[in-house]
């Protein structure tokens, strides 16, 4: 498990967060660092004003108005004045370039004998010594003298700036990257096997050239299948109609012929003819066959069998209920065909079939006793025209199983050849029950 997204968008947004907080974070202390000295100037003017203004009262004040006097500065301007201890020590500063600056000021102004402490006999506050003839005393003043007022404020307001950054940047990256979504629509239709409409041609010069380039790909690649399909169908209507001369011709030769001979011919122009199926049959898997949202693979599955059963071929069936989902039907049928006629071809007539749910998809495996399919070859097995070395003096064109693996995706599923338990192969579809609305659309 990684914390790095996966998707361009979050991907973008995260980059453009951390460069955010970063900058942010730098113009703080650019201004922290800026307006240090300035405001340790102003901090110094106001103590040396606070300590001047209450020696100087001090000093011109009658001797029996004294109290009353350092009554009201601490009444009416937070200011304490206290006699100095002899001998006294005072905590040093904290470690804080702003108090040395101020310090330092304070040095300046009023001489440097003055001694500055941010707390005495535990009493927390800003004190500044200054002398009387032999007599020193302490003026000791509220600590939001040299505070910043509501520094929470500051920080609030920034960390809402930084939100409404961030969001803009997301609203900004969603709009770029909405193109690139459709474009990824688009290109995992196309791997289904499916036509996608036309990708809008919008945004900057350079998703507008890539969606452009897209159309134009989905535009050739559908042409060229149009036109695969129609020599295909040209090429199977040529075919078989001297085949249904050759077979009528067959049928009506006088019954002195050979019949191993006759019967060979005629099994050979039904191969011939079911291989042109199988050709017609991958150039027009039916893109335009609409799928029907709530279909019951169950249901699909029994029909299919009756009708083998009315064949003499008898299929055993272990179905498990299942989540509807969107199939089309005919093309779901051809599936399930071409699964059970491999598996009696090849594995004679011992062919089960099995449904189920495992986690989020449906699950339909037709299993034989034949030889398998090597788990090294498996995956070749779906592509068109492949077949073993063992079948091909046998009949057919290798496009079965390309033709499942193609009905499969066009439904959002996948096809998996597996080793059958005791011996024979276990051809294995799944379809995902979330894209049901997807195959609907």
């Amino acid at each position: 498990m990684t914390l790095w997204p996966r998707t361009l968008l979050w991907r973008s947004v995260l980059l453009i967060a951390m460069l955010l907080i970063v900058a942010h974070l730098a113009w703080l202390q650019i201004f922290r660092v800026s307006e240090r000295e300035p405001r340790a100037l102003q901090v110094a003017q106001q103590i040396v004003s606070a300590v001047n203004l209450t020696r100087a009262a001090l000093i011109t004040a009658q001797p029996d108005k004294r109290l009353g006097l350092l009554r009201d500065l601490s009444q009416n301007e937070g200011i304490q004045v206290y006699l100095a201890e002899p001998g006294e020590t005072l905590p040093p500063l904290p470690d804080s370039a702003f108090l040395r600056l101020v310090e330092k000021e304070l040095h300046q102004r009023l001489g440097p004998e003055t001694r500055m402490a941010v707390s005495r006999d535990g009493i927390r506050g800003v004190w500044v010594s200054f002398r009387i003839d032999d007599d020193e005393y302490w003026v000791m003043l509220p600590r939001s003298r040299i505070e910043r007022n509501d520094p929470l404020r500051w920080i609030g307001w920034g960390a809402l700036a930084l939100l409404l950054a961030l969001i803009g940047a997301y609203l900004i990256v969603a709009r770029i990257n909405r193109p690139l979504r459709e474009l990824t629509r688009a290109a995992a239709q196309m791997g289904q096997g499916k036509t996608p409409p036309p990708v809008a041609e919008t945004g900057p010069s350079e998703i507008q050239t890539l969606a452009r380039s897209f159309n134009q790909m989905a535009a050739d690649l559908k042409r060229l299948d149009d036109e695969r399909a129609l020599l295909l169908a040209g090429v199977s209507h040529d075919l078989r109609t001297p085949l249904s001369r050759i077979r009528l011709g067959l049928e009506m030769l006088d019954a002195g012929g050979d019949p191993a001979l006759k019967a060979g011919m005629v099994q050979d122009i039904e191969d011939i003819d079911v291989s042109i199926g199988q050709f017609l049959d991958f150039a027009r898997i039916a893109e335009a066959e609409q799928a029907v949202p709530g279909s019951d693979l169950n249901a699909l599955i029994n029909s299919v069998g009756e009708r083998y059963a009315r064949l003499g071929k008898s299929l055993k069936l272990k179905l498990a209920p299942l989540a509807p989902v969107a199939l089309r039907p005919a093309a779901m049928q051809r599936l399930i065909n071409n699964l059970i006629e491999n598996a009696l071809r090849h594995g004679g007539p011992d062919v089960e079939l099995i449904s189920g749910k495992d986690r989020d998809c449906v699950f339909l495996e037709v299993m034989d006793r034949g030889p398998g399919i090597p788990g090294d070859q498996a995956d070749h097995m779906l592509r068109p025209f492949t077949r073993l070395d063992t079948a091909r003096g046998g009949p057919g064109t290798g496009l079965g199983l390309a033709i499942v693996d193609r009905i499969a995706r066009m439904h959002g599923g996948t096809v998996s050849l597996l080793p059958r338990e005791g011996g024979g192969l276990r051809a294995r579809i799944e379809l995902p029950v979330h894209h049901a609305g997807a195959a609907a659309r």
